[in-house]
């Protein structure tokens, strides 16, 4: 890259960052925190806690099946499997990445940034490809004259300039405004904070978890003995891989201790501390789901399984509905909005807890809200014969009548309970 396109791609991403309210510093060195560190989408990533918490409900939701639906004349729903947005979003949304790394791509930006953005491919007006653009190069303003959205997006082949119907924004919590809010801005301190202690915890154990201190000469030293001494003393004692090795000290040295040891830093607490901040942040996963625990709590249990459905309840379910209701609103051709959406199948949420998914195809099966052939396409089970009958559960009949309804039933298809009640 030529120096004046570096120049020139630095003052447009300076101005994008000037309109989104960012000082020019966060351009190169992230938002700033009370502990000194620079906090940027890439060194929030690099906190375990913040990289698992990302990485969990990107793949979960990118691993739910999403289907497209048609109102019918009356009032049901019918499934559109050939439907371009159903196409896009559960075959193929461009020609390099499958469902899953798209929404996964989606997912992820929207946690770090607050925004992601998609560039729509559209033929006879359906969308047929959807193409990830990088958040941090995107700028996102209004035309002075006419209100309307304008998405300028700088990267090193160019500038190009999109109007809201060519692009999928799909935006995090915000306060109303045309961009979501950003976990990692608006949560800087907590992100600081975590990226100083792991800091601190790396540097104590570089040195051989050995506190910080002075080696005391008795007399002073010249530039020459000051040399030898670093040589000597300083340098074979530091590392971890010197951990517990003796030294010798010459020349009437002493040592002095400047810190406080490990565990009155309580340093390995205080990292256990913002793994439920950032937890919090980003989107209240229970911590026990990325696997980590507090003391005297198991991984396993009912306490858990209550942990995981609020999560899906309270975190993972607005999420959902903030995707279905963005994609609906921005893949549809004006001629389809109001009668076709998309929504996820969470039932998929439920393939891991069998005994739940029992209970409800049982009740879907007794209560007739689903057909038998209808929960065997749940499971990837071929139909049967007879298994498209909406059934129910027959109860309070009286004892003498006991066995009536099957039998009647068996002689005479069209017999209804009623008959056999009379």
């Amino acid at each position: 890259m030529s120096l004046l396109s570096f120049l020139g791609r630095t003052l447009t991403l300076r101005n994008a960052y000037n309109e989104r309210g960012q000082n020019f510093w966060s351009l190169f060195g992230g938002f700033e925190s009370w502990t000194g560190k620079a906090v940027t989408p890439d060194s929030v990533m690099q906190i375990a806690t913040a990289l698992a918490c990302i990485r969990l409900t990107a793949t979960t939701v990118s691993t739910l099946p999403v289907h497209v639906y048609r109102e019918s004349p009356d009032g049901s729903r019918q499934r559109i499997p050939d439907h371009p947005m159903a196409v896009v979003l559960r075959q193929s949304p461009n020609a390099d990445q499958t469902p899953a790394e798209f929404l996964e791509g989606m997912v992820a930006c929207t946690m770090l940034f607050g925004n992601a953005f998609a560039l729509k491919t559209k033929t006879a007006g359906q969308v047929r490809a959807l193409t990830i653009l990088r958040p941090d190069l995107m700028t996102v303003r209004r035309d002075p004259n006419t209100y309307a959205l304008i998405y300028e997006y700088a990267d090193p082949r160019g500038r190009e300039t999109y109007t809201a119907e060519d692009v999928w924004h799909l935006k995090a919590f915000s306060l109303g405004g045309d961009l979501g809010l950003s976990a990692v801005q608006y949560g800087r301190q907590a992100f600081g904070l975590a990226l100083a202690t792991d800091e601190a915890a790396a540097r104590t154990f570089a040195n051989g978890i050995k506190p910080g201190g002075f080696f005391i000469s008795q007399k002073p030293l010249d530039a020459p003995q000051r040399e030898q001494a670093r040589k000597a003393l300083v340098e074979p004692m530091q590392g971890a891989e010197n951990t517990g090795r003796v030294g010798i000290l010459e020349g009437n040295f002493t040592w002095q201790s400047v810190t406080m040891p490990l565990k009155d830093a309580e340093l390995l607490a205080s990292r256990g501390l913002h793994i439920q901040e950032i937890c919090r942040l980003m989107g209240n996963i229970p911590s026990v789901l990325i696997g980590h625990t507090g003391e005297g709590v198991t991984a396993w249990g009912s306490g858990i399984e209550s942990l995981i459905r609020a999560w899906l309840t309270t975190g993972l379910g607005p999420l959902l509905g903030r995707i279905e209701q963005s994609a609906t609103r921005a893949l549809l051709a004006p001629a389809d909005r109001g009668k076709v959406w998309c929504e996820f199948a969470r039932d998929g949420l439920l393939q891991a807890d069998s005994e739940a998914r029992g209970k409800l195809y049982a009740s879907a099966a007794q209560n007739g809200w689903r057909t038998r052939n209808e929960i065997r396409a749940l499971e990837n089970l071929p139909p049967v014969d007879g298994g498209d009958v909406l059934t129910a559960q027959s109860n309070l009949l009286p004892l003498d009548k006991l066995g009536t309804l099957v039998g009647a039933a068996q002689r005479d298809p069209a017999t209804s309970e009623e008959d056999i009640r009379q």
